[in-house]
């Protein structure tokens, strides 16, 4: 096989990262862990593992991805981008060993399925999963596209495509879920915000050769069709081709939580705090880049997210 290096970033994933590492232990001829600071035992586990350590504080996703992507070995010839909590399935290592040597030249990525568990259970109706994710990319040919949210590797050359799959299965409370969505809200409303604004630079898998699959036709209909239907009402219609039409309701009850959080509360907040933005704005007479420090305590200037600022002149409700 090629030198493959697994990179993983990490923030308190001590539940998490021993088992990710072990999933990828018989492809991986170097693991790399880049911790943002974790006051458990993440750190530990992971060198206790065989991992790879490096430490560097948290900006943003693509910020700490394309950081890490520079410090890899030398002798790295394939890249295999894996997040804490998830795992490779048995049938994608086997297919990662069989074919990745054989691929001709010009090959760039591998799209690999990507599933999800939810409080223990496959989410298998709804029409989100498997969703095809590129996760594997011939060093030097990919990065992380720049975006606060729903980020993709970017390659600008052929792809593949591979059978197994990797699979989501986080192992924390609902109550962190919730927090983590909560502010994977704000930073999405960020992206949102720039389509109307332009206030950073704009790169979208929609664009790419790579939005003829799964990823980039998705993200084609987020930014053109959905971001573009009425504030609020985009969230119903959403959970209702979701749990209705897709059947998302034969997922169990597990299932049920899964698309009416991920699918309706999730999206209504998202839109509920960009209006919660604009309306700032609006009040105050600021521009969006303030606002957007002041109301989600994220300084897109320097990418990172920051403490809230207090406001005495700023009304909720």
């Amino acid at each position: 096989m090629p030198f493959l290096t697994v990179v993983i970033l990490t923030k308190d994933e001590e539940r998490h990262i021993a088992r990710a590492l072990s999933s990828v232990a018989e492809i991986a001829d170097c693991r790399v862990v880049v911790d943002s600071g974790s006051t458990d035992r993440t750190v530990t586990l992971a060198k206790k593992a065989g991992a790879k350590v490096f430490k560097k504080p948290w900006v943003n996703y693509a910020t700490q991805l394309n950081w890490a992507l520079d410090e890899l070995p030398v002798d790295t010839e394939w890249v295999l981008r894996l997040d804490a909590d998830e795992v490779v399935s048995a049938a994608l290592s086997a297919e990662i060993k069989e074919k990745l040597s054989g691929l001709p030249r010009e090959i760039e990525g591998v799209f690999v399925s990507r599933r999800m568990n939810f409080l223990g259970r496959p989410i298998l109706w709804g029409g989100v999963f498997p969703v095809s994710v590129l996760r594997v990319f011939r060093y030097g040919c990919g990065r992380c596209e720049n975006r606060w949210m729903d980020e993709h590797i970017l390659v600008e050359g052929p792809t593949v495509e591979f059978e197994g799959e990797i699979i989501d299965d986080n192992m924390n409370s609902l109550t962190w879920w919730t927090e983590k969505h909560n502010a994977y809200a704000s930073r999405e409303v960020v992206d949102l915000l720039n389509l109307d604004y332009g206030f950073m630079t704009h790169e979208t898998v929609a664009d790419l050769r790579v939005g003829a699959r799964q990823a980039g036709v998705k993200r084609w209909l987020k930014e053109r069709v959905y971001a573009r239907l009425p504030v609020g009402a985009r969230a119903f219609a959403y959970f209702f081709y979701r749990y209705v039409v897709r059947l998302g309701f034969l997922d169990g009850i597990e299932g049920t939580g899964f698309h009416v959080l991920q699918g309706f509360w999730y999206r209504y907040l998202v839109d509920m705090k960009l209006h919660e933005v604009k309306e700032y704005m609006r009040h105050h007479n600021v521009d969006v880049a303030t606002a957007i420090r002041n109301v989600l305590a994220i300084d897109v200037a320097r990418g990172e997210v920051t403490l809230p600022l207090r406001d005495p002149d700023r009304k909720l409700g």
